[in-house]
C-alpha cells in the first residue's frame, strides 16, 4: 500500500517546473517584444501569436505538474492517467514553448514512461484463520 512510483513523480514534476518556466519566459520575453513590434505596420498579430503560445506553455506546465501529482497517488489507474497526462502536454510543450528547454520535455517524457510501465506489488492475502 505505501509503494508509489517516486521516481516517476519526481522527474515528471520537475519537467513540469521546467516547461512552466520556459512558457513563463517565453510569454513575458515576446509580450514585451510584441509591444514594440506592434509599432510596425502589420507585424502586430506575430508579437501577440508568440506571447499567446507561452501562455500556453504555462498551461501545458501546470498540466504536466497536475499530472505528476496524480502519478504520485499510487493508485494504478490514476498513476495510468496521470502519466498520460504528463506524456501528452510534455510532447505539446514541446511545440509551443521549446519543452521547458528541452530538459522539462526530456525529464517529463522519462517520468511518464515509468509512471506507465509501473507495477504495484501484488499482496499477499492472509493466511486463513486457523
Amino acid at each position: 500500500m505505501g509503494e508509489k512510483p517516486t521516481a516517476a513523480f519526481i522527474l515528471s514534476l520537475i519537467g513540469g517546473i521546467f516547461i512552466l518556466l520556459s512558457g513563463l519566459a517565453v510569454a513575458v520575453i515576446f509580450g514585451f517584444i510584441g509591444a514594440g513590434v506592434a509599432m510596425v505596420p502589420g507585424m502586430a498579430p506575430l508579437g501577440g501569436a508568440i506571447a499567446l503560445m507561452g501562455f500556453l506553455g504555462l498551461i501545458f506546465g501546470i498540466l504536466v505538474m497536475v499530472g505528476a501529482v496524480m502519478i504520485n497517488s499510487g493508485v494504478q489507474s490514476k498513476v495510468m492517467t496521470g502519466s498520460i497526462v504528463v506524456l501528452v502536454f510534455s510532447i505539446l510543450s514541446l511545440f509551443t514553448v521549446g519543452g521547458g528547454f528541452i530538459i522539462g520535455f526530456i525529464l517529463g517524457l522519462i517520468g511518464s514512461i515509468l509512471g506507465l510501465t509501473w507495477k504495484p506489488e501484488a499482496t499477499t492475502p492472509p493466511p486463513p484463520p486457523t
